[in-house]
């Protein structure tokens, strides 16, 4: 693989000193003509060359983006291909791979370019507008719950890797994702999907026009789900959605409601040896068994948001506000009786929150000397009223407090960028980004931990993109981000448990990257992009398994190579293939734990065959080291989904389809996530280290009847 992409680059670059094309060096006259609602490069799009989108999957074609791994999927892609779990819409990003270490209400687990990313740090999600990843939060910073996110709405996804975006802040050092939904259904419909282990889902979406400008989009989502647990997952789900959308792409806004509530059991990671012998106490054990039979939760989240935009040939102005109400309340056990023989070592993780924010933008188009340029200037504000605490249980009972807090949590960022247009051949993008945080915690338990502390930075960007020459083009940027710490890290000064004197940890800690891209499309229907990149952090976060929490830990490095590929020979076949390799490692030279050295997918898609089309996925997530000296490492795994679907009408003659998902296909016996830490299962007289696991799911089958009203 390594042979074939230096193969493409050379050829590349041999072609672009070759005969240069003749490129649009003028400025686009109107926004109006912008290719598509919500582009994620529309901001430049004014000093970009004008490009056709050469398929309805990817808005990923030269002259389309800022980077070689910035990128827009659509709704027709997310349409073809299974998915487990609704947060694995992420893994239609390249190089992305989404797993899950508990139940299936929980915030999945991410991976992406070297890092263990735990539930969200370090890649920030948002839903139309609104963030999904929650700082000081009661089970690990950065906590991304997409568990509220209903795929059949979603419109597009625009991703970006890399803190070389202004317009980017917390949690997007190494990537970010936006996931924007419809305003208008193709058409209204009803689904339900039945499968093993008690599967159950229906949905229920309508949209419907109230005047000439204003439409009523509303769905409702029921899903219940046991899994293959032994002890039954009991998942039940409930999910709702409304939005009123007034106006066009060019001037207009929105308003939209929100409302997902959830509970379930939770099979939690279990050691490698129990699997091994079989037994626990003299009673058989298998891979889907738990040690603690009551772990399990329930969440919820409730939002208001609304949105407004005005555009014209000049610029753009858009403002966004929101306000959620989240809470949590989670039951765990990773060590079983290492901490308290007696009751054993559950622990509740719970977080009660409100949240509001908003974010003002405007961009323009005007000629800096000679030069045609697009700037944009940004304000964007998010306070958190946090109520998190930590407690000792058994069997879902509190036995005590180890720490209760309120936290108040104000991030404040002011950004600017401007994209220049320097040569018909080359532009570049300049951008500043300054944010402060505000810290206060009031310890309800220790008052030694209470204070109130703030933290700034200030993150210079800079891209250039060179070309296209011959449908080739190149890429360089580089970037300051960061990422916050927990507010009570910031103020701590005496262990929760011990009561043992601790270190406060800074509020924001700085990454720093760049990138060198390629994307190209020299051969017919092929859309290739090449990447190698690095990212420096000042402070690493580690998944500390004693406490099921993250903790800052020493500075790292990464770097690797990112290798993409799209191939559309005809409308009715799609093949993505995609490949990422990365090398990790702390500036001492260690190992970091859980970051795996290579991703892999390659999915082929067919389309319209008759009333036929389908798709089969491979997934590949590698080995990585699981102690900082490489003496243990986990074990690569290798899955594949199969999708097929079929067009008909049903008895009124309107159109319907059934839909046949088979995850896990070959049923192979891999694990979602791997760790290695000390436990003491009962009967055990000494803490052992072990590898401790997720299985993933065996395989399953899910069919869903759709028809549309």
């Amino acid at each position: 693989m390594k042979i074939v992409a230096a193969a493409l680059i050379g050829l590349n670059w041999a072609m672009a000193h070759a005969q240069v094309t003749q490129c649009q060096n003028t400025c686009e006259q109107s926004l109006g003509a912008l290719a598509t609602e919500g582009d994620a490069t529309e901001a430049n799009l004014a000093v970009r060359h004008q490009v056709t989108v050469t398929g309805r999957h990817y808005d990923n074609s030269v002259g389309s983006s800022d980077a070689a791994s910035q990128g827009v999927i659509r709704s027709a892609l997310l349409a073809n291909r299974a998915a487990l779990r609704p947060g694995e819409v992420l893994e239609f990003i390249p190089g992305v791979i989404v797993t899950q270490h508990s139940g299936d209400g929980k915030a999945n687990q991410y991976f992406l370019r070297g890092f263990n990313l735990d539930h969200g740090t370090d890649f920030a999600s948002s839903v139309d507008g609104m963030p999904v990843n929650m700082p000081s939060h009661g089970h690990g910073q950065g906590y991304s719950d997409l568990n509220f996110l209903i795929p059949e709405l979603v419109d597009r996804i625009e991703y970006r890797k890399g803190p070389y975006f202004a317009n980017y802040g917390d949690f997007s050092a190494a990537g970010a994702a936006d996931i924007h939904y419809k305003s208008l259904l193709d058409e209204s419909f009803a689904q339900v999907t039945l499968g093993q282990h008690g599967y159950q889902r229906g949905v229920l979406a309508k949209s419907l026009p109230l005047r000439d400008d204003v439409t009523l989009l509303g769905a409702l989502e029921w899903m219940g789900n046991d899994g293959p647990w032994t002890v039954p997952e009991k998942l039940q789900r409930k999910n709702a959605v409304f939005r009123i959308t007034q106006g066009t792409r060019h001037s207009g806004g929105s308003i939209s409601l929100m409302a997902y509530d959830a509970v379930w059991n939770a099979t939690d990671q279990v050691p490698q040896r129990l699997i091994n012998s079989g037994t626990l106490n003299g009673r058989p054990f298998g891979r889907f068994d738990s040690v603690d039979p009551t772990d399990g939760g329930s969440t919820s989240r409730y939002s208001l948001s609304g949105e407004w935009h005005d555009r014209d040939s000049n610029g753009e102005t858009k403002v966004t506000a929101y306000a959620m109400k989240y809470a949590l309340q989670l039951f765990s056990n990773f060590t079983y009786a290492m901490d308290r023989p007696v009751t054993g070592d559950q622990f509740s993780q719970q977080d009660d929150r409100n949240i509001f924010g908003g974010k003002v933008s405007k961009s323009w188009n005007h000629m800096l000397g000679s030069l045609d340029a697009r700037s944009e200037v940004g304000v964007q504000l998010r306070n958190d009223r946090i109520h998190v605490g930590l407690y000792e249980t058994q069997a879902r009972q509190v036995l005590g407090a180890t720490r209760v807090d309120d936290v108040r949590e104000t991030m404040l960022g002011v950004y600017g960028q401007s994209t220049i247009r320097l040569t018909p051949w080359l532009r570049t993008i300049v951008g500043l980004r300054a944010d402060t945080a505000y810290f206060s915690v009031t310890s309800l338990t220790n008052s030694a931990n209470s204070g109130k502390t703030n933290a700034s930075l200030l993150s210079p960007k800079l891209t250039f993109v060179a070309g296209p020459w011959n449908k080739t083009e190149f890429f360089f940027n580089t970037g300051n981000g960061f990422h916050s710490n927990d507010a009570r890290g910031t103020t701590a000064r005496a262990d929760p448990k011990t009561d043992d004197p601790v270190d406060p940890v800074p509020g924001l800690v700085a990454l720093r990257g760049w990138e060198l891209g390629m994307r190209s499309e020299i051969f017919s229907h092929l859309q290739s992009s090449l990447s190698y990149w690095k990212l420096k952090s000042d402070s690493e976060l580690l998944y500390v398994g004693d406490a099921g929490t993250t903790q800052a830990s020493h500075a790292s490095q990464r770097q690797g190579i990112e290798f993409n590929n799209r191939w559309t020979p005809s409308d009715h076949f799609l093949l993505d293939a995609d490949l990422a390799l990365t090398h990790a490692r702390f500036v001492n030279g260690d190992r970091i734990p859980n970051a795996v050295d290579s991703v892999a997918s390659i999915t082929a898609t067919i389309k319209d065959i008759g009333p036929w089309s389908g798709s089969l996925q491979w997934r590949y997530l590698g080995s990585g080291a699981l102690t900082e000296d490489n003496s243990v490492r986990s074990d690569p795994a290798s899955t594949f989904n199969l999708r097929i679907s079929r067009s008909m009408r049903d008895l009124t003659n309107r159109p319907s389809n059934v839909t046949i998902d088979v995850f896990n296909l070959l049923n192979t016996k891999v694990n979602d996530i791997q760790y290695y830490y000390a436990t003491l299962l009962p009967g055990e007289t000494a803490p052992v280290n072990d590898k401790i696991v997720h299985p993933a799911e065996p395989r399953s089958i899910r069919v869903t009847y759709r028809t549309s009203f």
